[in-house]
Formats: structure tokens, C-alpha cells, sequence
């Protein structure tokens, strides 16, 4: 199978110069000829010029980070990627191809992840192409594969993870520079076929879908609730545990169980309450 071939193709600016030369050595035969009446010197001026405009017409220029993909009567004969001024045969068809990297702005995608919840996403793609032949033949628009392919695979990367996750499992949301790791490794086995490289591949948009936006957002909420309290209930109990330590080991108060008890509830009360503690005082003993 036909792969790519760089190719450098004749000067352009010598073929200018004959160009330049041909239409004056024309002009003067035309003119001459016409001047003395003499048929065959307006006719070889005749074809001077039209040689001229034939070998023109084979001129061409590539543009930095640009390459043409020369083909000949219906056969591939090369890339020409450098730069410059350039000269092929005027039969040639040229396509000119960018080499420049592109961004790839996905639209927002509804789809399910793993645990079947409804999500938004969306993928911003940098790209570039690197083989203008696979570019050019072995797909049919290159431009619109990579839209299709990059759609495709963010739709499949979405149904292999969970949004969210309690536990060390990947998630979208958790592990999001992962995942964008994984999306670029799927889109470059994809895109590889068009003649196209990934340079990167990042999430751009991650939310819940709207139907379940709010249901979800509570969720949220209450497991950060939960871990607060935890957090807190931890802390009382050590702050506890030195008090009731530090007061029996100064022998500054001798608690029997019962009163123990007692303290206990009530620091417990003071330091987990959400609001300001208002202590009253017992000027008598606890019986």
C-alpha cells in the first residue's frame, strides 16, 4: 500500500525567469511578425506564449506549516511540505493541506455513565494532521472524522467509568486527569487511521444532567454533612478523653462512674452542638 513520500519539487522562481523570457521572445516574434507579414514567425510566437502560460500554471507557493499532496492523472506522487516556491507538472492536481494544530471544541454530549446516571460532557481535542496521504485517501473528510471519532470516544469513555464514587474506584469527577489520559490514548488509536495525531485531549465540561441535577446536589450535600459530623464527633471524643484524663491524673476532682457519665454528656453536648452552649449553674451536688 501507497504511503506518504516527501517530495521536492523544481524551483519555482527559475521556472518564473523562463516564464519571463518565453512571454518576451513571444512578444517580439508576434509583434515582428505581424510587422513584416510572416505567418510562421507569429505562429512560433504564438506558441512561445502559450508555452509560457502552460508551464505557469504549474507554479505554485506552501506556506509555513502547510503541505500540498501531489496527484498525477489519478496516482499519488508525493507531499511537498517544505516551504517555498515550487514548480510540478501542470497536470498535477494539488491539495493543500494545514499541518497547524486545530482545536476541537465538542459540543456538551447527555449520556449515561456506568451507573446508568444521566450526565453532561464535553472534550476540548488538540490536534494536528501528520500524514497528509492517510489524511487525504484513506478517509473521505478528514475533519469530519475527527469530529465523529472524538464524539464516539467520549461517549464510550463516559459508559466505562462512574460519574462519582465512594470508594478508590476511577471516576469521571475524581480521577478527571486520568480519564483525560485515557480519552487521548482512545482517540489517538482512532484518529491514527486518518493520518491525524492527538497532542492533547482534556474534559471540559462534567455535570450531573438537569433531571437529576438537583436530586444529586442534596446527595452531595448530605455526604459532606456526614463527614463534618464524623470529623467532629472524632475530635470531641479525644477532647473528652484528655480532659477526663488530665482532671483524674492532677487529682483535681474524683469521679465515680455515674458523675463520669455525666461529664461525658455533657462536653459531648457542648463541643458537637451546632449552636452556642448556655451552661447553667448547679450550686448543689448532683443528687
Amino acid at each position: 500500500m501507497t504511503r506518504e513520500s516527501v517530495r521536492k519539487p523544481a524551483p519555482g522562481g527559475a521556472v518564473l525567469m523562463l516564464d519571463v523570457v518565453l512571454f518576451a521572445i513571444a512578444l517580439f516574434l508576434v509583434i515582428g511578425g505581424a510587422r513584416a507579414d510572416h505567418a510562421p514567425t507569429v505562429l512560433a510566437g504564438v506558441f512561445l506564449l502559450l508555452l509560457g502560460v502552460f508551464l505557469a500554471a504549474g507554479l505554485f507557493i506552501v506556506q509555513p506549516n502547510q503541505a500540498a499532496v501531489l496527484v498525477f492523472f489519478g496516482k499519488y506522487t508525493g507531499s511537498v511540505k517544505k516551504n517555498g516556491f515550487w514548480w510540478v507538472n501542470p497536470f498535477t492536481v494539488r491539495k493543500k493541506i494545514s499541518l497547524r494544530a486545530r482545536n476541537l471544541n465538542g459540543d456538551r454530549l447527555k449520556v449515561n455513565d456506568k451507573a446508568g446516571n444521566p450526565i453532561e460532557i464535553a472534550t476540548v481535542v488538540v490536534w494536528v494532521v501528520d500524514n497528509t496521504f492517510e489524511a487525504v485517501f484513506d478517509v473521505d473528510d478528514y475533519e469530519g472524522y475527527v469530529t465523529t471519532q472524538s464524539e464516539s470516544a467520549v461517549r464510550h469513555l463516559a459508559t466505562k467509568y462512574p460519574y462519582d464514587s465512594e470508594d478508590d474506584t476511577l471516576s469521571l469527577r475524581g480521577d478527571i486527569d486520568t480519564v483525560s489520559g485515557k480519552l487521548e490514548e482512545e482517540l489517538s488509536e482512532r484518529l491514527g487511521r486518518a493520518g491525524v495525531r492527538v497532542v492533547e485531549a482534556r474534559l471540559s465540561h462534567l455535570a450531573y444532567a438537569q433531571e437529576i441535577a438537583g436530586a444529586m446536589l442534596r446527595r452531595q450535600q448530605a455526604d459532606a454533612i456526614i463527614a463534618a459530623r464524623f470529623k467532629i464527633v472524632e475530635g470531641a471524643v479525644g477532647m473528652v478523653e484528655n480532659a477526663l484524663n488530665a482532671l483524674g491524673s492532677r487529682g483535681i476532682v474524683d469521679l465515680d462512674d455515674e458523675r463520669r457519665a455525666a461529664m461525658v454528656s455533657n462536653l459531648m453536648v457542648v463541643l458537637c452542638g451546632q449552636e452556642e452552649a448556655h451552661p447553667i449553674i448547679n450550686a448543689g451536688s448532683l443528687y
